[in-house]
Order: C-alpha cells, then structure tokens, then sequence
C-alpha cells in the first residue's frame, strides 16, 4: 500500500423525496443557474416539472442547456461554456446521467479558463478554478457524482478522453433511487457493467498489503452480481435500485483506491471504440474488459485466482491457479451475457477494418495502464480478441 491523501469534498444527499435539498442548496451559490439536463427523459418521468419548480420557488434565474449526448460532445460544452459567461451563471445544475455531468463538469471549468477547455484533455494546461456544480443523478453507472473525473468526445477529431481535477467535484449531489426508475433495462444493464467495470479497474493493481481495499472491491461486485437479475425483472424496486446507486457512487469515489492505483487500461480502450462508433460506454466494457483479463491473467495468476473465488465462487479443487483464473473470468463473461450485454464487437456491427485507427487513438499518450504497461499492439491484440 502507497502512501496516500484522501479528501472528498462532495456533500452527498441519498434517499428518497431528497429534492427537496435543493431549497437549502443552491441558495448558498447564487441565483443564476445553468440546468444541464439530456435527451428529455427528465421531462417524460415529471422531475424536470419538479426541479423547476422548486427553483421558481427559491426565486432562481434559470438558463438552460438540454440534449446532452450519451457521449457528451465537445461542440455541447462549448455552448455551456458560452451561456455561463453570458449569462453570468453562479451555478451549474446538472440533472442526469454520468454523461450529463460529465459535461456540466467540463463546462463548469471551463466557464473559468479563458481558452479552449479541450486543452485540458490535451493536456497543455490545467483547471485553476471552476463554477460550483450541483448533480440530481438518474442513473447509476459513472460515479461522476462524487469525483472529480469526466470524459469528453470531440466529434471533429473523433477522440474520446478523460480527464479530472480537484475543482471538478460537485458541490453537492442527490440520489433519490426513485429517479433511476424510468431507466429502461438495457441502460441499466450498461450501468451496471459500468460500476463492476470501475471496481475491477481498481482491483487489478500492483500493490502489496490492500487486504481492506481488495475486500471492498470484492464486497461490491458480489452485490451487483446478486442484485442485478433482480433488478432487470422489477426496474422499479425501490431497495434494489438503492443498492445498485450506492455501489455506483462508492466504485468511484475514491475509497476503494486509496494507497493503490488502478489499471485503467480497458477504459482507454473502449473510449477509443466508442469515440470511432458511438457505442455505448458500458457495452463497449462489457465486450472489452473479459479479453483485457484473458490476455493479461499471466501478469498476477493469484489475484485472479482470487477474483474467480471470492467474487464467482469457483471451486479451486483439483485445479491450477490458472484454471481457477479462467474460470473466473468466463464466469464474469457468463454473468454479463446473462443480463443482457454485448460480448462481441460484432454486436454492433464493428468489424476490422478500423482496429489501427482506434489502438491510435488510445495510444494518444502513449503506452498505459498500470497494472501492465500496454503498447499498441497489445491493443490491437485484444480487439482483435475482441471481434
């Protein structure tokens, strides 16, 4: 274990009827207020009617930025960036998804740097300071409500990358479960592969004596995996959407990493795939993350052995350690089928034909991942695994 500083400055506000926060909130940032709100599902399920509401009561002056993109597109942060500074806004309100606040993050440093936020994701400069941003989440999947990371795509160039900075924590967030209800099942399944994807990026790492943090991890995996079958039949079971939202805030907030770092390799990856193609995050993850394991159990064969025991229940009997492994990584490919997430590229018709153009994008920086350092022919390996 790393010597390491935790800090979190986020206030998180959970359960349900937890709206109401908004009356003590947001009066302590002012009055003008960006609401960064999607596609409309906000307004089918009646919260943006809601919202509204209670910042008409509190005498709030509201700009608005709807249709944020499933994967939020640089020329969208632009016009936030723009509205912020001409309208004088105080306040970013981001109601949505992770990608909802993954873009009202992007805006609210951006409103404070007189460049190009991109150049962030560039990494020619960094965030010096940003406008404070309030979340209602409505999906459980990116953690974005209570860290600092973001990821934006640039459809001119078509990179998709992420980034992070202490100014980008929210202020505050509220998760009330009953806001995910509206959630239809395949969204849920990718938030759900989403999160175990975030906790396995933390497990598979370098470091000694991270028994506490290798337990957490674990802890959280097998509550998703004995959640989710449920949910998928019952999306409106209050208890089990409470759960999946917890572990959805908890895989990436800075608790299960601290003294270790992550690999972070298969995220790179897919962000490459869906920037070409648009996929979806989390079925790119899905399709991904099983042949990143495969082709990396030779690096640490027992802590795969100890992923396919504790988390999959594999018997380890009569077998070698690299058997137990790969029985725990088709376990979690089973798993994923099982609830309804892609497996292979082909599912959404993705071919060869752009495997270099994608393994260039996600060498963009150069070789990563910190569990095994990867170059780009270890990437096209596994798309190519991947097919």
């Amino acid at each position: 274990m790393k010597e390491f500083e935790f800090n979190n400055p986020t206030k998180l506000i959970f359960g349900k009827g937890k709206l109401d926060a908004l009356r003590n909130e947001i009066p302590k940032y002012g009055t003008k207020v960006l609401l960064v709100y999607g596609g409309g599902s906000i307004k089918r399920s009646g919260l943006y009617d809601n919202v509204l509401s209670i910042l008409k009561e509190i005498a709030v002056e509201v700009t608005e930025l709807s249709g944020v993109e499933p994967n939020p597109r640089l020329t969208t942060v632009h016009k936030g960036v723009d509205l912020c500074k001409t309208n004088g806004i105080e306040l970013i309100l981001a109601v949505g998804g992770g990608s909802v606040l993954d873009c009202a993050k992007a805006i609210a440093v951006g409103a404070k740097y007189d460049g190009d936020m991109w150049d962030f994701l560039e990494r020619k400069a960094a965030p010096k300071a940003a406008l404070p941003l309030g979340t209602v989440l409505t999906m459980a999947a990116t953690g974005s409500e209570m860290n600092g990371g973001s990821v934006i795509t640039n459809e001119v160039t078509k990179e998709k990358m992420g980034w992070g900075s202490p100014f980008a924590y929210p202020a505050f967030s509220i998760l009330d479960p009953v806001h995910t209800f509206s959630l239809p099942k395949d969204q849920t399944v990718y938030g759900m592969v989403d999160i175990m994807s975030h906790v396995l990026e933390h497990y598979f790492h370098p470091e000694n004596n991270t028994q506490v943090q290798d337990g957490f991890c674990e802890t959280i995996l097998r509550t998703v995996i004995e959640t989710a079958p449920k949910l998928i039949e019952d999306l409106e079971n209050y208890e089990l959407r409470a759960t999946v939202m917890y572990c959805g805030t908890m895989a990436l907030n800075g608790v299960l990493n601290m003294g270790m770092s992550g690999d972070w390799a298969t995220h790179n990856i897919e962000h490459a795939v869906s920037a070409v193609y648009d996929i979806p995050h989390g079925g790119g993850l899905s399709i991904l993350f099983p042949n990143w394991m495969k082709y990396n159990q030779s690096v640490d064969v027992a802590r795969f052995k100890r992923l396919a025991v504790n988390v999959f229940n594999i018997d380890p009997t009569g077998k070698s350690d690299e058997e137990v492994g790969a029985e725990g990584i088709e376990a979690l490919r089973h798993f994923w089928s099982s609830i309804g997430a892609p497996s292979r590229l082909a599912d959404y018709d993705i071919d060869a034909s752009e495997i270099e153009v994608m393994a260039d994008k996600a060498m963009r920086f150069g070789p990563f991942g910190n569990f095994r350092k990867l170059n780009k022919d270890d990437v096209m390996e596994i798309y190519k695994m991947s097919l």
